[in-house]
């Protein structure tokens, strides 16, 4: 079974640009999401928030996530709260390790927004990532 904090972590990194969306879940956020972030991307965000959303504060966690999304403490928080109600309901725990496996056996694309924003599809541990204007690499 794969590890709760890391399957926090990558869930977390997945929600948070749908978070805003999710949040709002009315037709019109759906419409929304689906034409800005991918219809596919935002099924597979929506089944596995409409899972999460149940457990004891995570929701409110995310809600601030939502409003400040930029904030690294905040999404941590999020990550903790997310990776606690995995550890503590082992039947959550199994299907949301199963939903996440869908999701990237579906291939679900990570999008970049804004200046020098980067998106990671994988795994870039040990790598250097260097955004910002006239900069020098030797």
């Amino acid at each position: 079974m794969p590890d709760p904090n890391e399957i926090a972590r990558q869930i977390v990194q997945f929600l948070a640009p749908f978070l805003p969306y999710l949040l709002k879940a009315g037709e019109k956020a759906a419409e929304e999401a689906g034409r800005q972030l991918g219809a596919a991307a935002w099924e597979q965000a929506g089944t596995l928030w409409a899972r999460l959303r149940r457990k004891k504060n995570v929701e409110q966690v995310a809600q601030t996530v939502a409003a400040l999304p930029d904030n690294q403490a905040l999404r941590e928080a999020l990550r903790e709260e997310i990776a606690r109600a995995l550890q503590e309901d082992g039947a959550l725990r199994e299907e949301i390790a199963r939903l996440w496996g869908e999701a990237e056996a579906a291939s679900v694309t990570v999008i970049a927004r804004g200046d020098r924003s980067v998106a990671i599809g994988g795994d870039v541990s040990g790598s250097i990532i260097i955004t910002g204007d006239h900069n020098k690499v030797k």
